[in-house]
């Protein structure tokens, strides 16, 4: 993906993105992040998988530096990464891991700089006795993802677009975060919020019928 919307996106919480376009996909809240504070960007290496990590295996050697590790594990009930797995990924400049279902070893993967989320944590590992599908369109948090889809995710969760998307609501997510900063300065001076809302003439449009959005009143 390109870098300069790479850093762009680095500088924002996910949540003034989902603002911004709110047509992006979001993937199940129920993917959590192992480690609090860690910014997840980069494009799908997808894999699909069940109860078996085999192909994950295939997937760290396929995969380049910057993709994010994406699998459907098909409602796996066993641990499909740890400790070792993610240190690889961490090795080879991976700029994440999405687990669609059980992972494990995880306070040695949160001593790691390298954010990685998770349905569910499991002791128990999954086989390593079928090669199954890499690179292929899967569905993970149920959302469908395909490889070079674009994952953008923070402690809020995980969105997902094109990168043409992703670069058509950057700036307008840029703006979003200004005025917020703005909005808190002024509230942090003493500024009630519904002051700096168009708060009222929104409530009355409403109960009149006419259409109206609430919006900064900076």
């Amino acid at each position: 993906m390109r870098e300069d919307l790479k850093q762009k996106m680095m500088t924002i919480p996910v949540a003034a993105l989902a603002d911004a376009n709110k047509q992006l996909s979001i993937l199940d809240s129920a993917l959590r992040p192992v480690r609090a504070g860690l910014k997840l960007v980069g494009p799908a290496h997808t894999v699909r998988c069940h109860d078996d990590f085999l192909t994950i295996i295939q997937a760290l050697n396929n995969s380049e530096a910057g993709e994010v590790i994406v699998v459907d594990s098909c409602g796996s009930t066993r641990a499909l990464i740890g400790e070792i797995f993610t240190n690889e990924a961490l090795r080879k400049g991976l700029a994440g891991l999405v687990i669609d279902g059980p992972v494990r070893d995880i306070e040695s993967i949160r001593e790691l700089d390298i954010p990685v989320y998770a349905r569910s944590f499991c002791p128990c590992s999954g086989t390593t006795i079928r090669l199954m599908e890499e690179q292929i369109p899967i569905l993970c948090g149920g959302v469908k993802v395909n490889p070079g889809d674009v994952l953008f995710g923070d402690d809020d969760g995980i969105l997902l677009g094109s990168e043409a998307e992703l670069l058509n609501a950057i700036e307008n997510a840029l703006a979003i975060e200004d005025a917020e900063r703005e909005l808190l300065r002024q509230m942090h001076s003493g500024k009630p919020l519904v002051e700096l809302l168009n708060f009222k003439e929104h409530v009355k449009a409403l109960k009149t019928g006419v259409d109206s959005n609430l919006q900064f009143r900076l």
